[in-house]
């Protein structure tokens, strides 16, 4: 990669995306997210089994197909899991999100994104309704046993019981700042 430009070497310093090395990253993450967003809006396949077959489309597709893809969806902003999807210009959405597991008690989120690709874990959080769009109340953050227990859809939504290794891959946007 860094003798195509893409990648900088600094013995003992480690190693750093060129603006070219950036740039590329990008289209290929806008690839693989609308080709996530195609595969569930289109093809009726499920949020935990769109990665892996996104991962195989993204090397195979063309630009062509992608961004008609993308046409298709009305050039969608999110993936199907919440993460923002570059522009074809290179330019992605910044977000002041916060984990879940880090969130103060009493604190009211709406979900902005879950960032796994285990489909066993993303069913888990389906389950508990804490996909994009739900809006959260963090009741408790139990450190002692790794939870955290939320309340899912406002004050008379169930109380949910997320262990932490979940609660890390789930970010939110808090409500009202």
């Amino acid at each position: 990669m860094a003798e195509s430009g893409l990648l900088e070497h600094s013995p003992y310093r480690g190693a750093r995306l060129t603006q070219r090395g950036q740039r590329e990253a990008l289209k290929v993450l806008r690839r693989h997210r609308v080709i996530e967003s195609y595969l569930c809006e289109r093809l009726g396949f499920n949020w935990d089994d769109v990665h892996e077959e996104a991962e195989r489309l993204e090397h195979a597709a063309s630009d062509s197909l992608v961004e008609r893809m993308a046409a298709a969806l009305q050039f969608p902003r999110h993936d199907p899991h919440g993460a923002p999807i570059p522009t074809s210009a290179g330019e992605i959405e910044e977000t002041d999100a916060v984990t879940l597991a880090h969130a103060r008690p009493g604190v009211d989120l709406r979900v902005r994104a879950v960032r796994d690709e285990d489909p066993t874990r993303l069913r888990s959080i389906e389950a508990k309704g804490l996909t994009p769009g739900a809006r959260l109340r963090v009741e408790e953050a139990q450190a002692a046993s790794e939870q955290v227990s939320v309340r899912v859809g406002g004050e008379e939504g169930p109380v949910q019981t997320v262990r932490r290794d979940l609660a890390e891959r789930i970010y939110g946007v808090i409500e009202g700042s």
